[in-house]
């Protein structure tokens, strides 16, 4: 009689439930039979996707995108039947600004995550000095650096571009993705590609340049193959970030249906307060766990996938090895606003996808995304609106703010930069605590140490998700994959 493997699935977010979902379907493909339980703490699931539809307004509470270029999201949603729902963004809405000096400024054509390559509209823009200009140029003729470990980002870059770039481009740009501090954050674990690019091609100009070359010449190869082979009909969206056109929550609301299709036992409400060993007791059933609950039950496992954040991992693990790698990453208080409004009395045009904010702008606001304009789907006809984030590493106290007061100071914000005079109809408010992981120098390795002696300590046991490696939403999805692959490869 075969052996009916025990999994649990700490954590109910995209990358638990992928982990859960991949758990499920690889075993029915190996004709493996498995008993899959994910336990989430809290009374919904999905972790930070979190959509809420009111007066017709598609609003994301937490994340609003993918990246389109990472597949494994799109590959899901192929598996869960929802390819169809996917959108991306609205090709008018291509500019982005950046706030300097209490106005917006359009972010200079041709750059890639920062890096300009087009040196001709580079030189018109008002963002940089003229010597930041030609600073930044002058990376073309730095030799690459060949120093081994890993640095912060913040440092790479000045060395490569120079300072006024880091403050004026990447710290807006970059350090937004993570609401972090460039200065701290690892390089290894947050923008690898801009060291192997200088490796490869010796600077980061010259491997943006040909890095869009050959996107440009395999988008037109693939264009010229459809059109060779009659098939024109792509349901795909040509767009850099896609989601889907009922909001990010449709795919959480999938994977839970077909998890509990499937038989898949999911837990909320509870949370985990230890893992106990018990192959100690039943050496023959090498692996197993026994997981304390809050409400006073127990789950047994033979397996068991962390996906919580780090510093609840860090609790549940710390009395079995060393956690010093998770207690090292910390987690940064954030908040979304958004506001809704009639276009009627609205007076501004929302030209673009919206604009980033500098620190050195002392601003509540960090970054604003003209949502109705770079998202058709959200808002209902003669409606507008616009999503503001406030809060980062530096600078948390925004975040806690009495509702009023942050809905104050940040129409106060978009007046100031925008000139926008327009009463919103409504304002929703919502604060993701301790949510964003902060990648220090030396995470990777750190983070690969700490899994090592995981496995040797705790056989069966793995750990996964945002606190590791890659904040993206299709990068949770693969380390749910991934996690799942490793357990059922296990004997």
């Amino acid at each position: 009689m075969q052996k009916i493997r025990r999994v649990a699935v700490l954590g109910g977010g995209i990358t638990g439930l992928s982990a859960a979902f991949y758990l499920g379907k690889l075993a029915r493909e190996r004709g493996e039979t498995i008993e899959v339980t994910v336990i989430e703490g809290s009374e919904r699931l999905g972790g930070r996707i979190n959509t809420l539809s009111r007066d017709g307004f598609v609003i994301e509470r937490g994340p609003d995108s993918f990246l389109a270029r990472k597949l494994p999201m799109i590959e899901l949603a192929r598996e869960l039947g929802l390819e169809g729902e996917l959108t991306g963004t609205n090709p008018a809405a291509k500019k982005t600004y950046i706030a300097l000096n209490g106005k917006l400024h359009p972010m200079p054509e041709g750059m890639t995550l920062g890096v300009p390559t087009d040196a001709d509209m580079f030189m018109k823009t008002e963002l940089v000095s003229e010597e930041g200009k030609q600073r930044a140029f002058e990376e073309l003729d730095i030799p690459p650096d060949w120093r081994e470990g890993d640095e912060s980002v913040g440092a790479f870059l000045e060395r490569r571009m120079g300072r006024e770039m880091v403050e004026r481009i990447y710290e807006p740009l970059l350090a937004g993705i993570h609401a972090g501090d460039l200065y701290r954050l690892g390089l290894q674990a947050t923008f690898p590609q801009f060291k192997a690019m200088v490796r490869a091609h010796g600077s980061l100009i010259k491997g943006t340049r040909d890095s869009q070359r050959i996107a440009k010449a395999k988008a037109e190869a693939q264009a010229n193959a459809a059109v060779s082979s009659g098939k024109t009909d792509n349901p795909l969206p040509a767009s850099v970030f896609m989601t889907f056109r009922n909001g990010l929550s449709s795919v959480i609301e999938a994977l839970e249906s077909h998890l509990r299709a499937d038989g898949c036992h999911i837990r909320m409400g509870a949370q985990v307060e230890y893992l106990e060993r018990t192959f100690e007791e039943m050496p023959e059933s090498k692996g197993a766990y026994r997981l304390h609950l809050s409400d006073d039950t127990a789950i047994e496992s033979d397996e068991v996938i962390f996906t919580l954040p780090a510093y609840a991992t860090a609790e549940l693990l710390a009395e079995h090895t060393d956690v010093t790698a998770l207690t090292n990453v910390r987690y940064v208080s954030v908040a979304n606003v958004v506001l809704a409004y009639d276009e009627t009395g609205f007076n501004h045009t929302l030209d673009g996808s919206g604009f980033l904010v500098p620190q050195g702008e002392h601003r509540h606001i960090t970054a604003s995304t003209w949502t109705s304009s770079k998202w058709l789907h959200t808002a209902p006809q003669g409606k507008r609106m616009i999503r503001c984030y406030v809060g980062n590493a530096k600078d948390e106290k925004g975040v806690e703010l009495s509702d009023a007061v942050l809905a104050g100071v940040v129409q106060r914000d978009l007046y100031d930069l925008m000139g926008l005079t327009a009463i919103p109809e409504f304002v929703e408010i919502t604060r993701l605590r301790h949510s964003m992981p902060q990648y220090p120098v030396g995470h990777v390795e750190a983070t690969a140490s700490f899994r090592e002696e995981l496995s040797k300590r705790l056989p069966g046991v793995l750990v996964t998700g945002a606190a590791f490696e890659g904040v993206g939403l299709p990068d949770c999805v693969a380390k749910g994959k991934q996690a799942a692959e490793a357990v059922l490869a296990k004997a």
